[in-house]
């Protein structure tokens, strides 16, 4: 299994011109920030992409690692993502997550996926977590402290080796 990183679509994400007509639901706000990593106004660091789905590394993450997967479908919650998106949204978290504990040789993963502000969702874009875990080691605050890029990039570099070598 290959990554596909840096494939087409990913090696130019944040300096190429995007296709602007995403799919999305009726009530999404298209203004949210995984809709414009989506469409390219925002910079993310990849770490797999394919038609449906995208996955890229937490800029505020709560763990090394900390790795966020997202449809290619504007959906604020998992109630209007179309069956396929859902399906193609969970295979590439498995897939991404899979690699992720490689790559950190973690003993656990935690998958963490919100609905609505009650829940503590802030990013009205379905999205799913993906954290590495060890025994003792505590969260940082999430959406508290941007990461430095630099680190970002090392750490996507090993979850895409790890996807490289599936």
């Amino acid at each position: 299994m290959t990554a596909q990183v840096p494939g087409p679509s990913v090696a130019g994400r944040n300096n190429a011109a995007k296709d602007t007509t995403m799919q999305h639901a009726a009530d999404y706000d298209t203004g949210n920030v995984f809709a414009r990593i989506l469409r390219g106004e925002l910079p993310c660091v990849p770490v797999y992409e394919d038609e449906l789905t995208l996955a890229f590394m937490d800029i505020m993450p709560q763990t090394d690692g900390h790795a966020l997967v997202i449809p290619k479908y504007g959906a604020a919650d998992l109630f209007s993502l179309p069956a396929e998106y859902f399906a193609a949204t969970l295979a590439t978290t498995q897939r991404v997550a899979a690699a992720v504990r490689e790559a950190f040789a973690a003993p656990g993963i935690m998958i963490a996926q919100l609905n609505g502000a009650a829940a503590g969702q802030t990013v009205f874009h379905l999205h799913f977590h993906i954290l590495p875990r060890f025994t003792g080691v505590e969260f940082r605050m999430h959406a508290r402290d941007m990461a430095d890029r630099t680190v970002l990039e090392t750490h996507a570099r090993r979850i895409r080796a790890a996807l490289d070598n599936a």
